[in-house]
């Protein structure tokens, strides 16, 4: 299976926080899922931690390489850029991934990579990984909470994107 490409600076195990969530369902494609992910407008239908999703320079409500966008999750409105966007196709995983941030001083500010692989696999299944690395004070705190919030709300989302993509089938 194919793994999250990481820039320097968020290698997982070496970030303040890591959270990572996966997925493998039967009876869906990368096809059928992908829209979920790559149209904004789709994600507050399915997950409830994202809102005020907003583009700037005209771009959006879909994602593409280069996209800037703000959103609200985890109580902290975060900028960001996509930064790998690759469609699936026959043979190769579909990749998202962009660099976020929440500006402040040192104790609020917060720099995450949020990168996502979704990938046909054997007998009509899919593989949905969803990975996160975060820097910063929020991140360490974040870190230290038991559950992990982020690992919870990751997984919410991964769900309910195999959710809607079942209810939405073409």
């Amino acid at each position: 299976m194919n793994m999250i490409h990481w820039p320097d600076g968020y290698v997982p195990g070496f970030s303040d926080n890591f959270a990572s969530n996966e997925i493998i369902v039967a009876d869906l494609s990368a096809h059928q899922v992908w829209p979920a992910l790559a149209k904004t407008t789709i994600w507050p239908r399915y997950y409830s931690n994202v809102s005020d999703i907003w583009f700037y320079d005209g771009q959006g409500p879909a994602l593409a390489l280069g996209t800037r966008f703000r959103f609200v999750t985890f109580g902290f409105s975060v900028e960001a850029e996509v930064v790998e966007y690759v469609e699936p196709v026959e043979g190769q995983p579909a990749r998202l991934a962009w660099h976020g941030w929440v500006e402040g001083d040192a104790h609020r500010r917060l720099d995450v990579h949020h990168a996502w692989l979704i990938e046909d696999l054997s007998d009509g299944r899919v593989r949905i990984l969803t990975q996160e690395t975060q820097n910063g004070q929020p991140a360490r705190e974040l870190a230290a909470a038991i559950p992990n919030p982020m690992i919870n709300g990751h997984q919410e989302w991964i769900v309910g994107m195999v959710t809607y993509a079942r209810c939405h089938l073409v």
